[in-house]
């Protein structure tokens, strides 16, 4: 194996005998994961079987108290308030319900994320904008407000504002929850070939079981206070 692969299989994310909370309760014991540059993960499983509270942990919203965790270079465990932005610079996080901010245009949602995250040179801000909506099939919606953009629209503007920074893995939670049949396909289409062609590991969280089939991928399952990979 060369130094290229040698890398290649360091694990962007790793658990090791964690304990993950939701609160002050334990929702699931031992959650072993190591997910690697590339990697396209499912977490599955049943309602309040802890599949959320999995992701906060990942991006450091709920605290882990037992165990390691490790992301995009960051130990999870005990890790400090003030490393919590550079954790989430190296992070893309789309939710299911967009949370894109209603008071302004499409264009000033995304410079609002890369001011947030350091960026000061505006010429380079309007760029890095301009590359991802096209990636995202909306360069030509930067200057509407949100509430005029169709929900499929919406979550593609939410995945152009995940991929900004370049991140290492996104995380997906639900991200075609809200959606219709037709619209949601094409939502997983864009974060397949996200995923494929710039080898952006994705973590996604679903309740439906049919994109499985139809995009495989590795897969852990929550039950019974567990997530094993299966």
């Amino acid at each position: 194996m060369n130094t290229a692969e040698q890398e290649e299989r360091i694990p962007v994310i790793s658990f090791r005998n964690a304990d993950i909370m939701n609160g002050e309760t334990v929702v699931v014991y031992d959650f072993n994961m190591d997910v690697y540059p590339g990697d396209l993960v499912y977490i599955v499983g049943r309602v309040g079987t802890g599949k959320t509270s999995i992701i906060r942990t990942m991006i450091a919203e709920n605290r882990l108290v037992n165990g390691k965790g490790s992301v995009c270079g960051y130990s999870i465990d005990g890790i400090r308030a003030k490393e919590i932005p550079g954790l989430r610079r190296k992070l893309g996080v789309v939710f299911q319900d967009f949370q894109l901010l209603m008071d302004r245009s499409v264009n000033d949602n995304l410079s609002f994320v890369l001011k947030s995250t350091g960026w000061k040179d505006r010429d380079a801000m309007a760029k890095r904008i301009e590359e991802v909506l096209l990636a995202v099939g909306m360069e030509t919606k930067g200057h509407k407000m949100p509430h005029q953009l169709s929900g499929g629209e919406q979550q593609r503007i939410a995945i152009a504002r995940a991929i900004l920074n370049s991140p290492e893995v996104i995380i997906a939670d639900e991200p075609t929850g809200n959606l219709d049949a037709h619209t949601a396909e094409g939502i997983l289409q864009l974060l397949q070939r996200i995923n494929r062609e710039q080898g952006t590991a994705i973590i996604m969280v679903t309740h439906n079981r049919g994109i499985l089939e139809r995009y495989p991928g590795r897969v852990f399952e929550t039950a019974d206070e567990t997530c094993i990979e299966r």
